[in-house]
């Protein structure tokens, strides 16, 4: 028999764990983009608050969560490339690449027509030219991400000191009574810089417009940004650290690092060092961005540490959920967040629905109604629900709803769906393209 899923016995519990931890945390971020224009996800002054309880929302998310659960994400991605691969057969190439290239088309359906902040087109882009690194050695995957981790730290060094430079000769060329045609490229240059950080009252009306109004409206807002930014994924280094993750996932999953196979030790040391380094950075930066009262300059100098605190955070976090399911310790709650990421392709596409309902014109019309820490009560809300709905599924059926989708379609044939149909269709052992979407 050919290749199929894997059976439910044969998971990695640790993987489920780590995966339903990152879809939850990462809604932390994708709320504000749900619930506030896009400008106001970095910086608060522009729309949700900036004082108060908003503060410290915005604090808490920047130093502890923001970019860190993406990263666990494309590392448990990456880890899914080698899990796939590795259980042989045959036709592994044919399914690995139509398990990614249906997971591309899964990516654009969600972008276009529900939220343009998917991240399934991405994933499965550079999932693309993954396939062939399998046989590369781990410390070789880990050395190469590590040095595009390096490369885009030094890139975002290198964009402030363009950004300073450019402010310098705005400022040059505003002071001058007949400025030369370059000079006025330079000023419209920073000024548009500008408008694209702190927007005109204006700008932000045609957005709310947009997407409180039907859902014509919203789908020409989104589809509009949409087509650039799935054509922009294809050249531009701007989204290299999702395959540095991937690639980071690929080799820490090969050294046992996420299978949770090194000592106690090992993953206290890197907690300690991860939360001590990676949390002091993001504070002192944080601080400093607040204190400048959010000056675009001033985040752009952050920007340039941006990669290192994430990777520091974000294997503290993997570090301390290894350590507590290695340990058998909050077994109420490890069970919970395993069924979320036994089913995350379907709970990281509920997000959406539940969010856009609550937040476009076509359902509540709550879009930059709320302030940014009433957000995170939505959050709470969602957690919850998922937290209780993911346990009760799995008891019935085998996968999530997405989840039996996109087998079926990998496979073309389709999979057994409820607890009682695995004794009419029993799974031969294969290849199994059970890592989700939301790795």
């Amino acid at each position: 028999m050919g290749p199929a899923p894997v059976r439910t016995e044969d998971r990695i519990p640790l993987l489920d764990v780590l995966r339903g931890f990152a879809l939850l945390g990462i809604l932390l971020m994708n709320i504000l983009d749900f619930g506030l224009p896009g400008s106001a996800e970095e910086n608060p002054t522009v729309m949700g608050g900036a004082t108060g309880l908003n503060w410290w929302a915005w604090f808490f998310q920047v130093v502890v969560f923001d970019g860190k659960m993406r990263a666990i994400f494309s590392m448990l991605f990456g880890a899914g490339v080698i899990l796939l691969t590795s259980r042989g057969g045959t036709n592994s190439a044919d399914i690995y690449y139509r398990r990614n290239l249906w997971l591309m088309l899964f990516g654009m359906i969600h972008a276009y027509f529900f939220w343009q902040g998917d991240i399934l087109y991405y994933y499965a882009l550079y999932a693309l030219i993954l396939f062939p690194l399998r046989v590369v050695s781990p410390k070789l995957l880990l050395r190469i991400a590590i040095a595009m981790i390096v490369a885009m730290t030094a890139a975002g060094f290198y964009e402030a000191q363009e950004l300073r430079a450019l402010r310098e000769k705005a400022q040059v060329a505003a002071k001058t009574a007949h400025p030369t045609e370059d000079q006025k490229k330079d000023k419209e240059k920073w000024e548009e810089k500008q408008k694209d950080w702190q927007p005109p009252a204006s700008e932000l009306a045609k957005e709310l417009k947009a997407f409180r109004g039907n859902y014509a409206e919203n789908f020409k807002r989104r589809s509009a940004g949409v087509s650039g930014s799935h054509a922009f994924a294809y050249y531009s280094p701007g989204w290299w650290d999702v395959v540095a993750f991937l690639l980071l996932g690929m080799g820490l999953f090969q050294t046992g690092v996420l299978t949770g196979e090194r000592t106690n030790s090992f993953y206290l040391k890197l907690l300690l060092f991860g939360y001590a380094s990676g949390l002091t950075l993001n504070t002192v930066l944080a601080l400093r961005i607040a204190a400048a009262k959010f000056d675009l300059l001033t985040v752009i100098d952050a920007y340039g540490f941006y990669q290192l605190g994430r990777l520091l955070v974000a294997l503290a976090h993997v570090s301390l959920l290894v350590l507590i399911v290695k340990n058998g310790a909050l077994t109420w709650l490890t069970a919970r967040l395993a069924a979320v990421g036994q089913t995350a392709f379907s709970n990281y596409i509920g997000h959406t629905l539940i969010a856009t309902t609550l937040f476009y014109g076509f359902g509540f019309g709550l879009y930059g109604k709320l302030e940014r820490y009433q957000l995170y009560g939505v959050v709470a809300a969602i957690w919850l629900f998922q937290l209780i709905a993911s346990p009760i599924w799995l008891r019935h059926y085998r996968f999530g709803p997405l989840e039996w989708a996109w087998r079926s379609l990998t496979y073309w044939q389709r999979q057994p769906f409820r607890i009682q149909d695995r004794m009419a269709a029993p799974e031969p052992a294969g290849l199994d393209p059970s890592p989700q979407p939301a790795d």
